[in-house]
């Protein structure tokens, strides 16, 4: 949890010193977006507006583009380096980035066990049945399992962000640090939900172990 709490603090830190930072080129997320994917020959995937804070995401079954109102309108280091992220995703998509791939085939397996892992965990235990608990720890496993696969897809977008951003002239090379602390503190909270994936993995096995 404190994991957890740490890096959601430097994303929040990150994200908000650079969200009132403007760039020289006043070039706001969804433009930038844009650019970013025509320049790829990726005229058909729509740049969308979305409610909430932070909700910018790649929808690789409808092939759009989803950035939250902040990004989308916002001209800032951290809106653009945001929304460029998830260009990057679009442009993994484009090429069929492998560890992409992985994760979407992963994406069933994992909903299924994001339901079922603690129902069979905790009715293990309340049955002191060993092996339903051993069970319940697989799925837990199979989620751990689509974080770590998760961990490549995401450094890899934001690097194609920043390499992007630059090449176009979105980012002058004095803003681009800018840019990298808010995409390494976002790449940091899949890391420590990772972290604390496989400690809650270890504790679990621990309390089956003991039942042994």
């Amino acid at each position: 949890m404190l994991i957890g709490l740490w890096a959601q603090f430097k994303l929040t830190a990150a994200y908000g010193r650079y969200s009132r930072e403007g760039l020289a080129s006043g070039v706001t997320g969804a433009e930038a977006a844009r650019e970013i994917l025509d320049r790829a020959g990726l005229q058909n995937v729509p740049v969308e507006e979305v409610p909430g804070h932070l909700t910018d995401h790649y929808d690789p079954a409808k092939r759009a583009l989803r950035l939250s109102s902040g990004n989308f309108r916002g001209a800032s280091v951290a809106a653009v380096g945001v929304a460029a992220h998830e260009a990057g995703h679009a442009l993994q998509h484009q090429v069929g980035y492998a560890p992409m791939r992985l994760r979407a085939a992963l994406v069933p397996a994992t909903r299924f066990a994001s339901y079922a892992w603690i129902v069979l965990i905790m009715i293990g235990f309340f049955l002191q049945m060993t092996k339903l608990i051993y069970v319940g720890i697989g799925l837990f496993s199979i989620m751990m399992l689509f974080q770590l696969v998760t961990l490549p897809v995401e450094f890899d977008a934001s690097r194609r962000a920043r390499v992007e951003l630059l090449r176009l002239g979105i980012v002058r090379s004095e803003e681009s640090p800018g840019v990298s602390q808010v995409l390494n503190a976002a790449g940091l909270t899949y890391v420590a939900a990772l972290v604390s994936s496989v400690m809650q993995l270890l504790y679990f096995l621990s309390l089956a172990r003991g039942r042994d």
